[in-house]
């Protein structure tokens, strides 16, 4: 069982930067492949980005890439997704997600969900 818990959320301004953590719980963290999607108001959730067990590869919606990256630390059992450029339109709640396959990642079925941290860019 992974527990996972989001921070870093809140509001700025359009142009600023934010970083999002997602912190699990467990000894396993490393074994997992990692993901970030959001949803916004009246809107599907998305998928926004991933990254492999050990950091070597990673994935990017077309609307955030350039503008956000995704890393790892798992001595921490952390995942980090660095916003920058940020828009209006990246308005969401941000939802980290695990699982031990990173296509169930990519595909957004992963196994583990945490609760979400909203972000808010004002224009």
């Amino acid at each position: 069982q992974v527990q996972l818990v989001e921070s870093g959320g809140g509001g700025v301004q359009a142009g600023g930067s934010l970083r999002l953590s997602c912190t699990a719980s467990g000894r396993t963290f490393s074994r997992y492949a990692m993901g970030w999607f959001r949803q916004a108001p009246g809107k599907e959730r998305e998928f926004v980005a991933a990254i492999s067990w050990n950091g070597g590869t990673t994935y990017y919606s077309d609307s955030v890439k350039g503008r956000f990256t995704i890393s790892r630390d798992n001595a921490l059992n952390t995942v980090y997704l660095q916003m920058n450029s940020l828009k209006a339109d990246d308005t969401a709640v941000y939802y980290c997600a695990a699982s031990s396959n990173l296509r169930a990642v990519l595909a957004g079925a992963s196994d583990y969900w945490g609760q979400g941290t909203l972000v808010t860019v004002s224009s």
